[in-house]
């Protein structure tokens, strides 16, 4: 692959570094401060601050909108290369993603109904949600069993005549306690005797249908993530119309890879730009601050810190290229090893950065007065979210036999 951004790609970093400049840091600490006030779990008193939705405006007016979709009319047209860096750009802030409408888990569900979802499907939902009216649920993960096998799933999606019944119960469904959250993609069982990998199905589910009940908000390190927040849903027989089935009973699976593929792609480069800032914080308060006569940054080993985090994020960010690329050349099915790969390494890569960060901030990293607590979380989530470590490492290891057994090896 080429090592160098394209005219397209550059004109768009520029063009969005300089509004994060000029817009997003300088509201970022008032935002930040402002939003201690709904850290509580009551998620009906969550509200968005009016400075989100000012700045969507002025992203939208600028062009700097659902940049990560492949579609020229309806986004950017960028490939996963070509957004790679946006999204790196976008993951110096806890708050950017959502003013350029490129936030998760909004963007897996466009990319879910854009790629598999009907034209009623598209009108009813994909159009308000790419003009930022409306945001979205997706619901995989459940409590009584281990999602680390996503086959291990309980809730079910039942075809009764002209409508699709949903019994169960999912937990850290991202996003559901936002105020403008008014669906969800739900994932469960449909044919239960059909081949592992054939037996879910994806289905949308309207917030408000008779049956969805949001029992909790689940805080991450004591942090309900307000707006956005992390539930705990119970679907008790609810009922939608057959036409919300996305694509057919049976192929949950197969939509779901197409969609956690370029996600996690989304997912590691916005983890590359927090460690990038976190590294950045580090920097700057080993500079300024002394102790013992001499600047933090010249004590306990720091600089060697520094340099060894330099080259982590580095390496980091170009075997996550290296997937981007693969899955543009290839698809998603020829990149499992390089997506699975680069989930393991990133948020590790940021856990590290953020540790020492706020280790050299001493008491002030623990604080809110930096957003290292909250980069922090976010890391250690992402050891989790869309697979633990565990489960990538162990497809690294299939595939990397599977050449071996077919004599591909050295």
């Amino acid at each position: 692959m080429h090592f160098e951004h394209n005219d397209k790609t550059r004109a768009y970093m520029e063009q969005l570094t300089a509004f994060m400049a000029e817009h997003v840091a300088p509201a970022e600490h008032g935002y930040h401060h402002r939003n201690q006030q709904h850290e509580h779990a009551d998620w009906r008193r969550w509200e968005v601050q009016p400075v989100i939705n000012e700045l969507k405006i002025k992203a939208r007016e600028q062009g700097l909108w659902n940049l990560f979709l492949p579609d020229a009319e309806l986004g950017a047209g960028l490939t996963t290369v070509e957004y790679a860096p946006l999204a790196e750009i976008m993951g110096r802030s806890l708050i950017a993603p959502e003013i350029f409408n490129c936030n998760a888990p909004d963007t897996g569900n466009m990319e879910v109904l854009y790629h598999f979802g009907s034209d009623q499907q598209k009108q009813n939902w994909l159009v308000p949600l790419l003009a930022g009216d409306i945001r979205s649920v997706f619901c995989m993960t459940e409590p009584d069993v281990a999602s680390s096998d996503a086959t291990n799933m309980q809730a079910t999606i039942k075809e009764e005549g002209d409508e699709i019944v949903v019994q169960g119960r999912k937990w850290w469904s991202t996003g559901v306690g936002h105020p403008d959250a008014k669906f969800a993609i739900v994932m469960g069982v449909s044919l239960p005797e059909a081949k592992k990998h054939a037996q879910h199905s994806m289905v949308i589910v309207p917030l408000d249908a008779p049956g969805v009940e949001i029992e909790r908000m689940l805080p991450a390190f004591g942090s309900y993530d307000a707006p956005y927040g992390h539930g705990e849903v119970s679907f008790n027989q609810v009922r939608v119309p057959k036409a919300n089935l996305i694509g057919e009973l049976g192929a949950g699976f197969a939509i779901a890879q197409g969609r956690l593929g370029p996600g996690r792609v989304h997912h590691c480069m916005r983890a590359l730009g927090a460690a990038e800032k976190a590294l950045e914080l580090m920097i700057r308060r080993g500079m300024q601050r002394q102790a013992f006569g001499q600047p933090l940054i010249k004590l306990g080993g720091n600089q060697e810190r520094i340099a060894e985090h330099r080259m982590a994020i580095d390496q980091a960010r170009l075997y996550t290229l290296y997937a981007a690329d693969k899955i543009d050349r290839l698809g998603v099915k020829h990149a499992m090893s390089e997506i699975s790969g680069i989930k393991v390494v990133v948020p590790n890569v940021l856990q590290r950065v953020v540790d020492d960060a706020i280790q050299l901030h001493g008491g002030a990293g623990l604080s809110q007065d930096v957003p290292l607590t909250a980069l922090f979380t976010l890391a250690r989530a992402l050891r989790l979210a869309d697979g633990p470590d565990e489960v990538h490492r162990a497809m690294v290891a299939r595939t990397e036999l599977r050449h071996y057994m077919k004599g591909e090896g050295a």
